[in-house]
């Protein structure tokens, strides 16, 4: 009897474990598209690039108590600063000189909110700011993914069709990999119809390690890409509270700001210390988590391994790349859909009083975030390459706002 319930208990965990490294295996696929992207438009080594997204993940998780199931992947943000710092001094180790300098300053940052109290900043961000960042996270994705999707309308909508029906009427863990079954029929109609290039396959070495390379300090090159922080810090906030409404815990308390800040700062040093570019968390897999339910942390740790043994292996990487982007586009457009709906309940949840004050916050925080999309580019510069616009502006803006219409509602009361 005794070996009977030891084999039955060793089967459970094989087949947990599989369901995980299938679930894991969805969340790499959903950042290898944006992650590789990076690189391949300022010149870092794409291999070391994934080997920085999954050991930043592991670094992360590791700073906030392995409580918050986020995937760090190559941020945007820094793109046209990296490009003028190579433009400039003809080498990418002075901006990752720049990059681990801003990642110090996330790390510094870390420390004081640490100090301060996390309460002192999160009060800042109540509902009504909360709700509209998070909607303008989705929703400025959305035409990235439409891009992607415009290569082949009919592959993108079939293999959108076959996540939705997926997610929404599958049982059990058939409906956790919606995402995996929706790529593989979208990959199986790209075949049929001839719009996969395997070229990519053919042409990867079997084994591709990461070129590591040592970073360089210039203080031109510093002031170029470390100021970036003012704006990826507002990111980082939304990026936080969109995870937090999806899972349905608070990370900006438990572990902290403090923590998810210092997470982020030092994978972003790491990887200015090996060759990398600077990391953020992923949109992409937070859409995984509101898709199929399973928060699990250790499935996105999982991912980074993965991630890692993929920066080792070309093959893999060759066969990640010849995924049409049409079907990344279907995909996607759920995924950022997905992060926009959060965003909508969130204010549904909230009960919050959609009185003037508080549409005029959401309203403001919309319109600056999705301006940029219909030709309202509202934008403050920094420096020559810096400049707050989009998110990060409507976000700062938003908070001003209801700093200063809170105290003249409450003047008047």
């Amino acid at each position: 009897m005794d070996n009977l319930l030891s084999s039955k208990t060793a089967t459970d965990s094989y087949v947990n474990f599989a369901k995980k490294v299938f679930l894991a295996l969805q969340h790499m696929i959903a950042m290898f598209g944006a992650t590789v992207l990076v690189p391949l438009l300022t010149g870092f080594d794409v291999s070391t690039t994934l080997f920085c997204a999954g050991v930043g993940t592991l670094i992360f998780h590791l700073c906030t108590k392995k409580k918050v199931p986020v995937f760090l992947g190559s941020s945007f943000a820094f793109i046209p600063a990296i490009q003028t710092v190579y433009e400039n001094y003809h080498s990418l180790s002075y901006a990752q000189g720049g990059i681990i300098v801003a990642g110090f300053f996330y790390v510094l940052l870390s420390l004081i909110i640490n100090k301060i109290g996390v309460s002192k900043v999160t009060k800042y961000f109540p509902p009504q700011v909360v709700g509209p960042m998070i909607i303008v996270i989705g929703l400025n994705m959305v035409p990235t993914a439409l891009n992607m999707a415009s290569s082949n309308y009919l592959v993108a909508v079939i293999t959108l069709l076959v996540a939705i029906i997926t997610s929404r009427k599958g049982k059990g863990f058939i409906k956790q990999i919606a995402i995996i079954i929706s790529v593989f029929v979208g990959y199986l109609i790209s075949l049929k119809i001839g719009i996969v290039d395997l070229s990519p396959i053919q042409e990867a070495s079997i084994l591709s390690m990461p070129k590591f390379q040592a970073p360089k300090f210039d203080l031109g090159a510093i002031i170029t890409i470390a100021p970036i922080i003012l704006a990826v810090f507002m990111e980082h906030i939304g990026d936080i509270t969109t995870n937090s409404a999806v899972v349905g815990e608070d990370f900006m308390k438990d572990p902290g700001l403090n923590r998810t800040l210092l997470g982020d700062g030092l994978a972003t040093m790491f990887a200015g210390f090996v060759g990398g570019p600077a990391n953020t968390t992923y949109g992409e897999n937070t859409g995984i988590l509101a898709i199929t339910k399973n928060y699990d942390p250790s499935i996105l740790r999982l991912a980074a391994v993965f991630a890692i043994v993929l920066s080792t292996v070309g093959k893999i990487g060759g066969f990640l790349q010849t995924i049409p982007q049409s079907v990344m586009g279907g995909i996607s457009i759920m995924l950022f859909s997905m992060i926009a709906l959060v965003g909508v309940k969130t204010l549904k949840n909230s009960h919050i009083d959609f009185n003037l004050k508080n549409i005029i916050i959401i309203a403001v925080i919309i319109i600056i975030g999705l301006g940029p999309n219909f030709g309202l580019n509202l934008e403050i510069q920094i420096t020559d390459t810096i400049k707050l616009s989009g998110l990060a502006l409507s976000a700062i803006v938003g908070v001003i706002i209801n700093i200063i219409l809170t105290k003249i509602e409450n003047k008047l009361k």
